[in-house]
């Protein structure tokens, strides 16, 4: 079920809300994290019905382990054996599911590239939200295996790994974080305050998704799947579309995650801040996509070593992270290219302040920027030869050429100036209506507030739901009702890009 499809904005998710509230306001607690359970359930299995038994392998045999690792760090006797083994057979566990799903395949075809063998691939389909939940899991078992953590009920562990908001996409929730949220007394009433900064965050993010993302995936795609020389107009706007189009899908998809679960007063991390405001690699990396930057951190730097054993070490495990965070995202050799580009982005950006040079702030971002728009050529291209077929055309100015249409405007504009452009009659990726996009929504990425701070604003002038700010009512509702324009006709709304991964 996707978050931009009539039937969960307009059926599931108020029936969902309206039983788990009635649930509460009859002080059934156990009753109403039951529901929520399997309303969570029913969410992800909507989708394919075949993967709930691995949703459910997964939380039963993770929650076991847990409470092994739990009962051993309490045994001192045999806290240093058997909660180690357990560790180990949890961690295997979590990465052989997800290898065997998502990474077998890629494994044959580089064993038959290698070896001149001729396995057939298994072609697994991936089920979703499994490398979402992987990690989640992981992170729960390391916790356990350090720390003993807190004994929870099979209910509330399910919970905990199956809440629809963040089920399919993230953010990556830690257990410590979102179980607390669960047992409180406040969590069961009506908050007036969470459900205006729910419904303004969640009409944020729709809006985000339906009208702005999938606007510029259409240039994106045209630019990507095509085939034959690209010019250096058309590769700059295909790449400056997807770099839009993938931060607000998945912004978007995060945005009414966290919008979503406050109308059940729960509050999930903030999973970008801004991040093309950024002014440095690693200014990125703590807005981009910041839980799976925190997980990474935490469970593969830390561990591998992080700064601790020399700078060269340092730099080296730097480097592994970002590997494991681009395979992560996808079994191919362009993910993982992806990766070490930015892990050797993140080691020149340490070596450069350990210099001590600083770049005006300008220069700053706009190096950040250009870069990170010319790494996601990989992140988005299928195949190196699309990749080298798109970088080609970026520095390809030779070929620069405008439509009949758009020089017809510019020499409209400025005829003295304009007159000796090149032109070309054939239909090009790079529209009017293109330029309007990267310049309007780009302008809004870079100069605006970000939905978390539209919500925070909220929050503060306002706190019930019938007397907030009224500009941000009026928002709200024409944000909604401009999406809703597109579910006239539209019989499949687009999957969110983060599904794939």
């Amino acid at each position: 079920m996707l978050f931009n499809s009539p039937v969960f904005i307009f059926i599931f998710l108020p029936v969902v809300v309206l039983i788990y509230a009635l649930f509460n306001r009859g002080s059934h607690n156990l009753f109403a994290k039951a529901w929520l359970v399997l309303a969570s359930l029913f969410f992800y299995s909507y989708w394919n019905p075949i993967y709930l038994p691995l949703i459910l392998s997964s939380i039963l045999v993770n929650f076991y382990l847990g409470r092994k690792l739990q009962d051993s760090f309490e045994d001192e006797q045999s806290a240093s054996g058997g909660r180690k083994k357990y560790a180990v057979i949890g961690v295997l566990f979590n990465v052989g599911l997800l290898a065997y799903f998502k990474y077998v395949d890629f494994f044959l075809e580089n064993i038959n590239l290698l070896f001149g063998t001729d396995a057939e691939p298994l072609n697994i389909l991936l089920p979703l939200a499994i490398s979402f939940f992987t990690f989640q899991q992981i992170a729960y078992l390391i916790d356990c295996y350090k720390e003993g953590s807190k004994k929870y009920t099979l209910l509330d562990y399910s919970l905990f790994v199956s809440f629809f908001p963040q089920l399919i996409a993230g953010p990556i929730v830690h257990h410590k974080e979102m179980m607390p949220q669960f047992f409180t007394v406040a969590g069961s009433r009506i908050d007036w305050d969470n459900i205006a900064q729910g419904v303004v965050i969640f009409c944020i993010g729709l809006f985000k998704k339906v009208f702005i993302a999938d606007t510029f995936a259409v240039w994106a795609d045209a630019g990507f799947d095509g085939t034959g020389d690209i010019s250096f107009l058309e590769a700059w706007g295909a790449t400056l579309s997807y770099t839009f189009q993938l931060y607000y899908d998945f912004s978007g998809y995060t945005d009414m995650a966290i919008g979503a679960a406050l109308l059940f007063n729960i509050r999930l991390p903030i999973n970008f801040n801004s991040p093309y405001k950024a002014l440095s690699i690693q200014d990125f990396w703590r807005r981009w996509h910041i839980t799976l930057s925190n997980w990474l951190r935490d469970y593969v730097y830390i561990p591998l070593g992080g700064n601790r054993g020399g700078e060269n070490k340092t730099l080296m495990n730097l480097l592994l992270t970002f590997l494991i965070g681009g395979l992560w995202h996808g079994a191919g050799w362009t993910f993982v290219v992806w990766g070490a580009l930015h892990g050797v982005a993140l080691i020149i950006h340490r070596l450069w302040s350990k210099l001590g040079l600083v770049m005006p702030k300008v220069l700053a971002w706009f190096t950040t920027f250009l870069f990170v728009n010319i790494a996601w050529v990989f992140f988005r291209a299928e195949s190196f030869e699309s990749a080298i077929r798109m970088l080609k055309g970026l520095v390809s100015v030779d070929t620069f050429a405008l439509s009949s249409t758009f020089a017809g405007v510019l020499y409209y504009l400025s005829p003295i100036f304009l007159p000796q452009l090149p032109v070309t009659k054939a239909e090009m990726i790079v529209s009017i209506s293109t330029l309007e996009h990267i310049l309007v929504f780009g302008s809004v990425a870079l100069f605006l507030p970000n939905s978390i701070q539209v919500a925070r604003y909220i929050s503060y002038h306002g706190r019930l739901a019938v007397q907030y700010n009224l500009r941000w009512a009026f928002c709200t509702a024409l944000f909604f009702f401009i999406s809703c324009l597109t579910f006239v006709g539209n019989v499949s709304p687009s999957k969110f890009l983060y599904f794939n991964f």
